[in-house]
This record gives C-alpha cells, sequence and structure tokens, in this order.
C-alpha cells in the first residue's frame, strides 16, 4: 500500500497544495445487473475520535477488496491520518492511535483522494454502515468538497438476511464473527475490523448465490426488503 501511495503521490508532483480536482475521478456504479460473482466490491472499515459525526473525525481507513468472489490482500487500503490537532484522549485506548502516528500519518487530502481514486467508484459495505458512512462523506466533503454519493450496503443487515436463524447471543461484529469461527487478529483497527467483515460478507454472498440471489440489483432489493423486516418487527 504505502508503495502504491508513493507511487500516485509522484504522479501528483506539481499539484499545487490545496488544488484537489475531484472531477477525474472515478463515477460511482449504481446497483444494476452486474454479476455478484464477477463484481468488485470494498469493504470498509474506520477509526474515528469518537461516536458522533457531527463533532468528532477520522483518523484511520481500512478496507479490502474483494473480487469475483475472493478477497485480494493485494488490494488493500490501510492508513492513519495525518492530524496533529486532534485531541484522542478520550479513544486512544479504544484504537490504539496515539498523538504521534497521527503527527506522522498521511495528508489527510491526499488520502482521501488516492481512497476515491482506489475505490474506483464500486460499491462499498460496511458493518454498521450508516456509521462510516456518514463519517467519510463528512471528511471528503470538509477536505475536498466532494459531495458524488456512493452505493452502500451494510454488513450488519446482510448476515440476518440470508442466516435469519442463526443464534449469534447478539448483533455485533464480534458475535457473527464468532458464530463462523473467524479469527479477528485485532479488533478496533481499521484494516482488521475490515478484513474480518469482508470474511463475512463472502460467507454471506456464497449464501446469496445458492438462494438465486446473484446480482447487484437483486442483492440490494434483499437488504431493501430486510430493512422493511426489522422496521415491522419493532412495533
Amino acid at each position: 500500500m504505502f508503495d502504491s501511495i508513493k507511487q500516485w503521490l509522484a504522479e501528483r508532483k506539481g499539484t499545487a497544495v490545496g488544488d484537489h480536482d475531484t472531477s477525474n475521478l472515478p463515477t460511482p456504479k449504481t446497483a444494476g445487473d452486474q454479476l455478484l460473482s464477477s463484481s468488485r466490491l470494498i469493504v470498509l472499515d474506520l477509526e474515528t475520535t469518537g461516536l458522533n459525526p457531527a463533532k468528532d473525525q477520522v483518523i484511520a481507513i481500512g478496507a479490502v477488496a474483494i473480487e469475483s468472489g475472493v478477497i485480494h490482500l493485494d488490494d488493500q487500503f490501510d492508513l492513519i491520518l495525518r492530524r496533529p490537532d486532534l485531541d484522542i484522549r478520550e479513544t486512544v485506548l479504544i484504537h490504539g492511535i496515539g498523538p504521534e502516528a497521527l503527527t506522522q500519518g498521511h495528508e489527510t487530502e491526499d488520502a482521501l483522494l488516492h481512497l476515491l481514486d482506489w475505490m474506483n467508484g464500486d460499491p462499498v459495505l460496511a458493518y454498521h454502515s450508516a456509521f462510516d458512512q456518514k463519517f467519510l462523506e463528512k471528511a471528503l466533503k470538509t477536505q475536498l468538497g466532494y459531495t458524488t454519493g456512493h452505493l452502500w450496503m451494510d454488513v450488519a443487515e446482510l448476515m440476518p438476511a440470508f442466516f435469519p436463524d442463526a443464534n449469534t447471543k447478539g448483533k455485533s461484529l464480534d458475535h457473527w464473527a464468532d458464530y463462523f469461527a473467524l479469527e479477528v487478529s485485532e479488533r478496533h483497527h481499521a484494516a482488521a475490523d475490515a478484513l474480518v467483515t469482508a470474511e463475512l460478507t463472502l460467507i454471506a454472498l456464497n449464501k446469496a448465490r445458492k438462494t438465486g440471489v446473484n446480482t447487484l440489483r437483486e442483492l440490494t432489493e434483499k437488504l431493501h426488503y430486510q430493512r422493511r423486516l426489522q422496521s415491522m418487527h419493532r412495533y
């Protein structure tokens, strides 16, 4: 990842500081008849200074690509952002990212531009995706003036949609990982959490194909149905 960042930054040499042209970035894809078996999907996780997107900030981004039903470990994104001005005293014990790491991190604008370029407009999945989506969209708008929407899907909805009878004893990422006996190398580390979320996503996609869900459109329709089902159960 660091070599690809260096190469990407080298290609941008001569670009003025603050000159962030977002007009040439890949166009986000919509849910159509793309086969899940051949689509590239981005599984993403963020570390932040807190839980409130109105006042807290993104400090680390981890993501991995799934393509043709395989997690590609050579197609990952794992960066700490350079944000030495942020107060991380309340959350450093959770994510382990201290002031020194934030001082030595990658410039936020360059990192976000590289993320968008690497994502290539592909659909994004995350566990409790609304959290990551709000934080990332805020960072993109604040730092780059970028407001183009991407297709997001929630793995927290994906799992019960295809495994409705699973007795996970809870609804967290850890509960699902334990249920499928997945090894989580390091919790509250963006790249590690993205990887275990990607493993769960693959399990769900394999089950999806067995139940006749083969395209991106069919998957989003299944998730929409799951959302309605959950909403009905609240009453």
